[in-house]
């Protein structure tokens, strides 16, 4: 049941539209933006994942250490090397990224053609706790400013960073929020109460698993009361993870939140999840067929093929303008009715 608009201009990013920003590398993929307005425009925080140019016969891959960036490199027929999936590999019980990810912003007029802007640089990871990068940021504008959350990746551990900025040229970085295992934070964009609110998404190898949680914090950076709120479901499109997209969107009838969910087959697509306004940790309903799957040619194949995956969103009136990732290589857009979205709820 995709009741998705897809722009007819799709992708509307490519990585040939960039230029690496790492000497020596190549673009490999532009993945799940956050998204946000300002002075006019509307801005992307894509992220960027580079990687050396491949030689036949070697794998290679870069991460970021203390004295900067770092290649390594392996043979693909060692035999204590793991290539199987295209974005992780694994070495003498050792994983690493095939890619270093990072943030780079765009810009544009009509929502559609987006260009960089000199006058904002790139946004590496900056310590220890993301030497193999940082991904998959979502914007929050909020009275005092923006607020990015992203996923920080190191060999030790994934956790969810935080950013604050008034301009997108300074930045004030306010460390790991939620601990590892964990990714996938949205922040609402308005207070509940005197509470502030946000999704994230801790990930248990044992009991538990890939569930969507919610908690609040009275500064955005001490979280507490954590409540799981949504499991996966064996036979449907979430059965073996899920997590929150955009920030929720506020409507009369609830707190709507756009969240993706994939099978065991790495299969992704998007769902919609509807809040209590008052209570955002009471579910009022929640998608029993994706609202959205990877139809089109260019959600198919690609760097990770059969991928939909969106984290950022510009509201307007009843359309959501939903900026996503296809197949874990190109930035796409589409549009969707809010009140569509409500009703399949409903049905």
């Amino acid at each position: 049941m995709d009741i998705t608009k897809r722009n007819n201009l799709n992708p509307i990013l490519k990585p040939c539209d960039f230029v690496p920003a790492i000497e020596g590398m190549e673009i490999a993929c532009l993945l799940n933006p956050g998204v946000f307005m300002m002075d006019g425009r509307v801005g992307l925080v894509i992220r960027v994942a580079e990687r050396p140019k491949q030689i036949d016969g070697k794998i290679s891959f870069p991460i970021y250490t203390d004295e900067g960036f770092k290649v390594l490199e392996f043979d693909k027929n060692d035999p204590d090397l793991d290539a199987s999936d295209p974005r992780v590999i694994k070495y003498k019980g050792q994983n690493y990224l095939t890619t270093l990810s990072y943030l780079r912003l765009a810009f544009s007029e009509d929502g559609v053609h987006f260009h960089e802007d000199v006058a904002y640089p790139p946004i590496f990871g900056s310590r220890p706790s993301e030497s193999f990068g940082i991904e998959d940021c979502r914007v929050a504008t909020m009275e005092d400013g923006y607020f990015l959350t992203f996923t920080e990746v190191s060999p030790v551990a994934v956790g969810v960073g935080m950013l604050e900025t008034q301009d997108f040229k300074n930045f004030q970085h306010h460390g790991m929020i939620f601990p590892p295992h964990n990714k996938d934070c949205a922040l609402f964009e308005e207070k509940i109460g005197d509470k502030y609110y946000a999704f994230h998404r801790p990930s248990s190898p044992e009991l538990g698993g890939n569930y969507m949680w919610i908690a609040e914090s009275p500064d955005r950076v001490h979280w507490g009361n954590h409540v799981c709120i949504a499991t996966t479901r064996n036979g449907h499109f979430d059965s073996a993870r899920l997590g929150a997209g955009a920030p929720p969107i506020k409507t009369n009838e609830g707190w709507l939140e756009i969240y993706h969910g994939a099978t065991a087959e790495n299969r992704y697509c998007l769902g919609a999840m509807l809040l209590d306004l008052n209570d955002p940790t009471r579910v009022l309903a929640r998608s029993e067929q994706p609202i959205m799957e990877p139809i089109a040619t260019y959600e198919q194949t690609g760097f990770f093929g059969n991928v939909v995956f969106s984290n950022g969103q510009i509201v307007d009136g009843d359309t959501i303008h939903l900026y996503y990732g296809a197949s874990d290589e190109v930035i796409c857009l589409a549009d969707l009715s809010i009140q569509k979205v409500l009703n399949s709820l409903k049905s």
